[in-house]
């Protein structure tokens, strides 16, 4: 017994250690399931237990799941390694996956017969339900699709259930393969919005699982026999949490922190990290629920591995962790709708307005709106149990145009208005898409955000024009505007794309052509609402939300934690869209004519969330989803707008309060008008003064751990940036500082060497921000960076005006040889920092020279100089950046001698070629070549030979774009005169952003460039990755965490176990094991017989004294 005692705690200890897992519970069951008291057999299972692993429900594009599901099996062979010897006799790499392009049946026939082969070890089989296969282009095919799939999977549970036992089948639904193959399988989501399809697929995902826990249930799949069960995983695998596309604009999308182009593969790092965190979820799932629920980040993502404990060691069955079925709310007896309407003064005007300032309830002739889902009506009338109607879009009950029945049963804004002309027209009817002759000028799109605003009031507009009962140019018109709530469930993944100054942009842009374009016409712009009152939706379990749904479709409000940053910035960010909206309004901007004004609506600037008398939230109030707002709290939307229409300016209701019964207000005869800035005696606050040029681009600096490591390193990847003694850099004009601060053209051709990016050194960081000036603040005694104009103090800044990538071999040679001669500079011992930006003159100049600028030669410059650096150079850490996307420059303009002329001149290949044409597109192919080349020159392991010397890609202008300021005109401010060289505005937002790509991992770097001025931008090094990063401390995996470790929270992204080989092969903790048994047995055997030996010696002298010898 006392061996088996060292033998478990030894084999625990090299797992433990081996693996970098530190679970307790991995032994086996100390009594097998099987030979347990039979009514516990299934429920007494642990994954130390599992000695047959299989899944199906793979198809032949199931890329990311079978990465998933063989990782999967790896984490389980932890705890059985017989588990992984049946894993190393496959000739696939991948877990058991049977029939890829069978049906379900099919692979569960040849499931079985595999696990067959170990009839008495318990076995764990994962059917997935993918439901990429399942969509509907109809929504009246929806229900179909769902009874074949749960058909199949029911069919499938059959075949497994005869043919085996000691199985426990684990059900999981998969939304994870990519779009282009979804899109294949139903072409018509291509016909969606991004914002329809994800709620479509979403809500899909709902019911298939809804289904499948109904499907369990009535056939007893849960309750089965003792030695076979089956259980669903209560939340489906999905990697769609990020919008499936943000705009070709910006041509990227999120993953996790970082952003990858559109249709562009996920790098290896990045796939690997994404298949780390779906596993993670995937395990959870499989276990006891944990009792320690603090192992998420602050965006919902696992960040500890869950281990089996003593009071929960099993995995997951319906016997030893019940769950609630058919979690449905309640049915809710709907309320009546209908408003009683106590105005008297009716009447329109005695003849038509001219004036918009004297426009009655009674002259309104047309009423129109565009927005999101609350404006199209998704779910309005959707019973709470029924989550896939919220697909449906109500549009006849929409709060602001919806027209069903009368006010009597159904209060819309329409209806309000009906009472004073019943021949108002444009509102909806029934229900349907904004393409569909009910929907009228209803143009709201659900999942729709602020950069879809534009296109809405153009298909608005033209419905109008050519509709034949609108008399367009006579009629007065009431247009309701309200976007934003999508932009804030979405800005986490793009804080700059969903950015204040972008969120007006594009309200800015839709006024203005409703402005330009639409006579005789009243704007409601509602304010979005304040969001995160709706958070306490998901907080209450009782309420029985989906909140898995909502997570999906509104992950950065749902997700945070409650005081988190991550919620701080939400509320921040609501906040500063509601306050520009009425800036934008105030700035008179469309009060240019007596026929057309804007008014700012702020009921939704603070809400109430309703609530039952216990205390709880009212769940009456919304959709079955939790999330869309029901028929009951649409009435009170429709109320507070009409009240906010009679209010004066400066005097409106802001408080939205659901549960009060708000009492509709009436026109006067003293106060007939809807009110206006005018009729209202309002005066608009007068617009900021427009603050001085600014002179200082200075940053500020908040950043504690400044300290070098204890000793100097002798590694590149344990480098601090206190340890950098001396800094270099090569390039062109940009890095020379060519014409960074001039005023006019005659100071082009300086050289303001001292704020250069990545070099200069001029004053401190408070003032200039440069690389240099931020590594200061780590060490004061910095070498190498360059102050002023000209050469004479240039340090070891090579750079040179016009220089080409050809170029770059000479200045590195330069650059070697003036260190080596510089008395301050320990060439052998000091640490140096290079950074190597080039190839802007190659584009430009591309087309003229095409041979010798071609994307290879590019490549072999690069290569030549990083070869001789690599060769000659100790201690030296590369910063290679990527060029731009050049292209862009295009987009600067300015009426200028120097911007029209000059610009020209430096750029020819790219500014002279009228967009679209095929010399602008052969230059943007070979800014692509460009881009891929630097890529894989470093790629590989060229240059990872050397302890002391790394090269990193730092990407930040990968995906390059200009700010706009107005109208399509791109921020000058961040060019010099010529409209090509960078203002000292523009060095300073690239030296930040190098900056912080420096401190993020490789594979995870910020791959775009974010040129807003902020003084607060610098990011910190932190306890836990004080090094600046390198391929190597990038792919170094984070340890496995149980739950019951302890977190540090920072500002870097998820912390997720990362893939890598393991340390020592699996085998060799089990080969320890036994070897450690048998030397315990031959041991325990020693030492018995010595005991045996001695005890007989001392026995003999007793029994010969005994018999008288």
């Amino acid at each position: 017994m006392i061996l088996l005692v060292l033998l478990a705690t030894f084999l625990k200890f090299s797992w433990t250690t081996v693996n970098g897992l530190h679970c307790d519970q991995m032994l086996h069951s100390h009594q097998p399931p099987l030979n347990g008291i039979p009514s516990k057999l299934l429920n007494s299972v642990k994954p130390a237990d599992v000695a047959g692993f299989a899944s199906i429900g793979l198809h032949m594009h199931s890329t990311k799941l079978s990465n998933v599901v063989s990782r999967l099996q790896e984490l389980m062979s932890m705890f059985n390694p017989a588990l992984m010897d049946a894993y190393l006799e496959e000739t696939d790499i991948n877990a058991p996956q049977f029939a890829r392009g069978g049906t379900l049946l099919e692979q569960a026939e040849e499931a079985s017969r595999y696990l067959q082969n170990n009839p008495h070890s318990w076995k764990l089989l994962l059917l997935f339900v993918q439901v990429d296969q399942f969509y509907a282009c109809d929504q009246q095919e929806v229900e179909a699709v769902i009874t074949s799939a749960i058909s199949e999977v029911d069919a499938g549970l059959q075949l497994l259930r005869d043919q085996l036992k000691r199985t426990l089948v684990s059900v999981a639904l998969w939304d994870g393969e990519n779009d282009t193959f979804q899109n294949k399988l139903c072409p018509c989501l291509e016909q969606h919005q991004d914002g329809e399809v994800r709620l479509v697929k979403a809500t899909l995902t709902h019911a298939l699982q809804a289904s499948l826990d109904e499907l369990l249930v009535k056939r007893r799949w849960y309750s089965g026999k003792d030695d076979f069960g089956v259980i669903l995983q209560n939340k489906p695998l999905v990697t769609h949490l990020s919008p499936t596309n943000v705009s070709l604009f910006m041509s990227f999308i999120h993953f996790n922190e970082g952003y990858e182009e559109i249709g562009k593969p996920l790098s290896e790092s990045q796939a690997s990290h994404e298949a780390d965190k779906l596993m993670l979820h995937l395990w959870t799932n499989l276990l006891q629920p944990a009792s320690d629920k603090h192992n998420t980040d602050d965006n919902g993502n696992i960040i500890a591995l869950q281990c089996p404990t003593v009071d929960r060691p099993f995995l997951r069955t319906e016997g030893n962790s019940p769950t609630s079925h058919g979690g449905n709310a309640s049915p809710v007896i709907r309320p009546n709708t209908g408003t009683p309407m106590h105005c008297e003064d009716i009447g329109p005007s005695h003849s038509t307005p001219a004036s918009v300032h004297e426009l009655r309830p009674g002259d309104i002739r047309v009423v129109a709106a565009v927005g999101d889902s609350l404006t199209a009506g998704n779910g309005i009338a959707s019973s709470p149990a029924n989550v896939l109607d919220v697909l449906t879009q109500y549009r006849g009950l929409s709060w602001s145009v919806g027209g069903d029945d009368n006010l009597t049963t159904v209060t819309t804004l329409p209806n309000i208005l009906k009472h004073f002309n019943a021949n108002v027209t444009g509102y909806s009817v029934g229900r349907g898409k904004q393409y569909t002759p009910q929907a009228f000028l209803n143009q709201a799109v659900a999942g729709a955000k602020s950069k879809d605003l534009p296109s809405q009031v153009r298909a608005l507009v033209a419905r109008m024009k050519n509709d034949s009962s609108i008399n367009f140019g006579s009629d007065w018109k009431v247009i309701t505007v309200f976007i934003g709530g999508n932009d804030l469930c979405d800005y986490c993944y793009n804080s700059l794309f969903y950015s204040v100054e972008s969120y007006i942009q594009n309200i800015q842009e839709s006024l203005d052509y409703l402005h330009k374009e639409v006579p005789r016409a009243l704007v409601n712009l509602v304010e979005p609402l304040h969001i995160i009152p709706l958070r306490e939706m998901h907080v209450d379990a009782s309420l029985k939300c989906p909140t898995w749904l909502v997570n999906i479709l509104c992950p950065c409000v749902i997700l945070p934690k409650s005081n988190s940053t991550a919620l701080e910035k939400l509320d921040q960010l609501n906040r500063k869209y509601q306050l520009m909206l009425s800036e934008l309004v105030e700035s008179g901007r469309y009060d240019t004519r007596p026929d057309f004004t804007v008014v700012t609506q702020p009921f939704f600037r603070d809400i109430i969330v309703p609530r039952l008398p216990d205390g709880r939230p009212d769940r009456s109030f919304f959709s079955a989803d939790c999330f869309h707002l029901s028929q009951k709290a649409q009435t009170q939307m429709a109320r507070s707008l009409w009240n906010n229409m009679l209010e004066t300016l400066g005097n409106k209701t802001s408080l939205q309060g659901f549960s009060g019964d708000i009492q509709l207000k009436c026109p006067s005869k003293t106060s007939p008008f809807i009110r206006t800035y005018r009729n209202s005696n309002y005066t608009y606050a007068a617009p900021p003064p427009t603050p001085a040029p600014n002179t200082n681009w200075g940053s500020d600096f908040s950043c504690v751990d400044l300290a070098p490591s204890q000793s100097v390193p002798t590694s590149v990847h344990k480098l601090r940036p206190a340890d950098i003694k001396v800094v270099g850099a090569v390039g062109d004009s940009t890095t020379a500082g060519t014409g960074a601060k001039a005023k006019n053209l005659l100071e082009l051709s300086r050289e303001y060497k001292g704020v250069s990016w990545s070099i200069g050194g001029d004053r401190t960081l408070d003032t200039v921000t440069t690389l240099p000036n931020i590594l200061r603040k780590f060490n004061s005694a910095l070498k190498g960076f360059s102050k002023g104009q000209g050469s004479r103090q240039k340090g070891f800044n090579m750079a040179a005006a016009g220089a080409k990538a050809s170029d770059i071999p000479n200045q590195i040679q330069a650059l070697i040889k003036a260190m080596r001669e510089h008395k301050e500079v320990n060439f052998d011992k000091d640490w140096k920092l290079l950074t190597i930006f080039v190839g802007g003159n190659d584009l430009c100049h591309y087309c003229n020279d095409q041979n010798n600028l071609s994307p290879s030669n590019y490549r072999r410059n690069l290569m030549l100089a990083l070869d001789k650096l690599y060769h000659e150079v100790p201690r030296l850490l590369v910063n290679l950046v990527e060029i731009m996307q050049i292209d862009t420059l295009k987009q600067v303009k300015k009426n200028t001698l120097g911007c029209s002329l000059l610009q020209r001149t430096s750029c020819p290949c790219v500014i002279n070629p009228t967009e679209n044409s095929p010399e602008i597109e052969e230059v943007k192919r070979i800014n692509l070549e460009y881009q891929a080349e630097i890529h894989n020159l470093i790629s590989g392991s060229r240059y990872d030979g050397k302890e002391d010397f790394a090269v990193v890609l730092q990407p930040f202008l990968h995906n390059s774009f200009i700010p706009f300021i107005g109208e399509g005109e791109a921020d000058t401010t961040l060019f010099s005169v010529d409209c090509f060289h960078i203002s000292e505005r523009a060095h300073a937002e690239m030296s930040i952003a190098l900056w912080n790509n420096m401190l993020e991992p490789v594979g995870r770097k910020q791959a775009y460039n974010n040129f807003t001025y902020d003084r607060s931008k610098i990011h910190c090094p932190t306890e836990s990755s004080p090094f600046l990063f390198t391929k190597v401390n990038s792919a170094r995996r984070q340890p496995w965490t149980t739950t019951a470790a302890s977190h540090t929270t920072s500002t870097t992204q998820t912390v997720v176990m990362h893939r890598c080989a393991t340390p020592l092969p699996l085998w060799v903790p089990v080969v320890v094991g036994v070897v450690s048994l048998l030397v315990g047995i031959a041991f325990a055997c020693f030492t018995c017989s010595f005991v045996l030996q001695r005890r007989s010696k001392i026995q003999c002298p007793v029994e010969m004294k005994a018999t008288g010898f």
